[in-house]
């Protein structure tokens, strides 16, 4: 019943008026019955657009943090979570995953729409990454359809870290409903899977117009922080070599001091101007930038070399 009224009465004309959604091939979405809204996962804000323009109700499976929350703030989060239309799940892994998968079951087998972003995780660049193959085993499982949906332009809304959106246009795209039926009984056949998974990412790709990389998303957002850890530890390291010389220089000067107050000021002056063998502040701001720079570029380098062709290169 809170979905409904945060849907039609609270949330619901208040978004569509400032933010216009609009979608393309909703007729794709069946009348009745459990299927699977595959999306790509640019935003957190996705989660909300993708259920306001369709007339049926979407669950999606969110992290267990957004329903554990103490104080006055964790319990409205949470109960804004459960009335938008989410249920937790644990992303630690092994058994968790298993619960998350028959969580989404549960879902389908009541003939309801379920949500997931097969990435796993927000794109960190606003490209498209390997999916993993929960999607595939639940629509397997389940026997329902998948359906591809592409979220337009929602991570400029509402870039990842920004508390209050961008108000522009956002739009949904839905492909044609993806049936696996071929593949019935076969959900344990990890290569059944994974054909099935890159599949759906490469009609992703196609409507969404994103770069695909075949890597998966969470590894280069764990790559990215460990590089910004790494550079934060240079540029510290640089600032104690300049703080040292710096105490080096002041030492000297109180040497110099000692010849005469007029000389000593002007040795002063063009050291402040020009610190002898060390490197001004927009120097070293400048080297660091290259490295994250050429960092980036090995990441992404590393992410292209990978061993699987992935569905672009394979034409699904």
């Amino acid at each position: 019943m809170f979905y409904w009224v945060l849907k039609k009465i609270v949330l619901g004309p208040i978004l569509n008026l400032l933010f216009k959604p609009w979608v393309d091939g909703e007729t794709n979405v069946p009348k009745t019955g459990g299927a699977i809204l595959a999306s790509n996962h640019l935003s957190f804000s996705d989660s909300i657009f993708l259920p306001l323009v369709l007339e049926r109700r979407v669950t999606f499976p969110a992290k267990m943090e957004y329903f554990t929350g103490t104080g006055l703030k964790g319990r409205a989060t949470a109960a804004f979570m459960r009335g938008v239309g989410q249920i937790p799940i644990d992303r630690s892994g092994g058994k968790a995953s298993e619960a998350a998968i028959e969580s989404g079951l549960k879902v389908l087998r009541k003939g309801e729409l379920f949500g997931i972003y097969p990435e796993g995780t927000r794109s960190p660049d606003g490209r498209l990454y390997k999916g993993k193959t929960g999607v595939a085993r639940m629509a397997l499982e389940a026997g329902v359809p998948v359906l591809p949906v592409a979220m337009i332009d929602t991570d400029k809304a509402q870039p990842t870290g920004q508390v209050v959106p961008n108000i522009m246009r956002v739009g949904v795209r839905i492909g044609k409903p993806m049936d696996f039926s071929r593949y019935e009984g076969m959900e344990n056949d990890r290569f059944v899977l994974r054909s099935i998974t890159d599949e759906i990412m490469y009609e992703l790709m196609l409507l969404s117009g994103q770069e695909y990389v075949d890597v998966y998303a969470a590894s280069v957002k764990d790559r990215l922080a460990g590089k910004v850890k790494e550079i934060g530890g240079g540029v510290a390291a640089i600032g104690k070599s300049i703080q040292e010389g710096t105490s080096r220089i002041g030492q000297r000067l109180g040497h110099d001091d000692s010849k005469g107050d007029s000389e000593g000021d002007s040795d002063d002056d063009s050291i402040n101007d020009d610190p002898e063998g060390l490197p001004h502040v927009h120097d070293v701001e400048g080297e660091v930038s290259e490295a994250a720079e050429s960092d980036a570029l090995a990441a992404e380098a590393a992410a292209d070399a990978t061993t699987d062709p992935g569905p672009q290169a394979r034409g699904a």
